[in-house]
């Protein structure tokens, strides 16, 4: 159940950018920066250490108080916002078009086809789920929602082999076309040529989204608590485990995806294949199983944010069941009002990967590494501290870069998307 857990709250909607962020970088840079992503990932499991530490936001309290709680809390928020938003997002832009086509219309029917699946749909679906007051009770769903992915990946493989290239030209001219509505398309000209490395005006937004395909950190501590014969070995046996099973997936997704569709990938898969053929049975089916998968993720997701709010709002209260469950659903609505107003669920991928994403994967870590472990067990200027600082300054350099690489796309690619985004 906790390798379910953790790898559930791995995946997510990041899978859907992964063939966009490698026709934007090349495969050769994706495939080294996932591996070095993975390994950054391990980080987290070796905080469990820390006897009595139990929330993510007690070790910010034990490095630095009170302001290092209410930080780590922030971020936490901040980001797994970010993440329900993302699959939100996929449910507000995939739900219409599954009714659609079960109604057999191909027209816009409007937005209130949009409106009802974010606030009805998911946030009914997810009522019982979100009111578990224990994140181990949610295993079970984790593990159908891993199994929904997997054909998901199974299905991508197997259109690689189906989708030729290059595209017929009324295809290839209709995919170049709508897609201004829906996502970004590389703008090379190769495109029935796999790039080993590129680098173009749509990377800036590429590593934020192998950032925030990684990010499991505040998962880490509640999974550790809830283990059974809970030691270091176990929750790092989990961590390994649910890590290289989705750094797998995200390969072989991001591969074959790329490969079928070269520079004409979009930054959300599944609208490419659509462009593709609109009445495909296959990915009417694959449709639905993202959507199962990603609204059985929202409360894995929400699980950190419960508890960051209640550590900010109710440190000293008690365990109340109404208390509980309101937060939950507030969260939701307020998400689903978020989602309704963004434009595209690249800027998410952009945003919260260029902030809280390398803030939880490099920055909190290191230094809370080096506030925590006594000076008598590691000297200030150790080799694990040095590397701790090194860490944490990548992490500052990462952001900072990021953030400027996508206002700058922002201020003078305007025009270039035509703002659909």
């Amino acid at each position: 159940m906790s390798i379910f857990n953790l790898s559930n709250a791995i995946m997510g909607s990041g899978i859907l950018g992964l063939a966009f962020a490698m026709s934007n970088t090349g495969i050769i840079l994706l495939c080294e920066y996932s591996c070095q992503n993975t390994q950054n990932s391990l980080h987290p499991g070796l905080m469990c250490v820390f006897a009595g530490i139990r929330a993510y936001e007690q070790l910010g309290n034990r490095a630095f108080g009170h302001p290092g709680k209410m930080l780590a809390a922030v971020i936490i928020t901040v980001h797994n916002i970010g993440a329900m938003s993302s699959y939100l997002f996929i449910v507000k832009s995939e739900l219409p078009l599954v009714i659609q086509a079960f109604l057999g219309k191909q027209e816009n029917t409007g937005p209130l086809l949009i409106l009802m699946p974010c606030l009805m749909c998911v946030t009914i679906a997810n009522l019982p789920l979100i009111s578990f007051c224990a994140l181990g009770y949610l295993g079970y769903t984790s593990g159908f929602s891993l199994s929904c992915m997997v054909f998901f990946l199974i299905s991508v493989i197997y259109k690689k082999f189906n989708i030729p290239c290059p595209l017929e030209d009324e295809d290839h001219h209709n995919l170049s076309h709508l897609s201004h509505g829906h996502g970004y398309i590389n703008g090379t000209d190769d495109f029935c040529e796999a790039k080993m490395f590129t680098i173009n005006s749509q990377t800036a937004y590429t590593i934020p989204i192998l950032a925030f395909a990684f990010v499991c950190h505040p998962e880490v501590l509640p999974i550790y608590t809830e283990l059974r014969d809970a030691t270091k070995k176990r929750m790092q046996n989990v961590a390994n485990i649910s890590i290289l099973a989705m750094f797998i997936m995200y390969l072989l997704t991001a591969l074959f995806g790329y490969l079928t569709f070269y520079g004409n990938v979009e930054s959300e898969l599944l609208h490419t294949y659509s462009r593709v053929d609109p009445l495909d049975v296959l990915v009417l089916c694959v449709r639905l199983a993202v959507l199962v998968a990603v609204t059985l993720t929202v409360p894995v997701v929400l699980f950190p944010i419960r508890r960051a709010l209640l550590q900010i709002l109710f440190p000293d209260k008690p365990f109340h069941w109404a208390r509980h469950i309101i937060i939950a659903f507030c969260l939701i609505s307020l998400v689903n009002l978020l989602v309704i107003f963004v434009p595209s669920i690249r800027d998410i991928f952009g945003l919260i990967g260029a902030t809280s994403a390398p803030s939880l994967i490099f920055i909190l870590p290191g230094i809370f590494y080096i506030r925590i472990v006594p000076e008598e067990q590691e000297p200030m200027f150790s080799r694990s501290k040095i590397q701790a600082a090194c860490f944490a300054a990548v992490g500052f350099i990462f952001m900072v870069m990021s953030l400027s690489f996508i206002i700058i796309d922002w201020v003078t690619g305007e025009s270039r998307s035509g703002g659909g985004h």
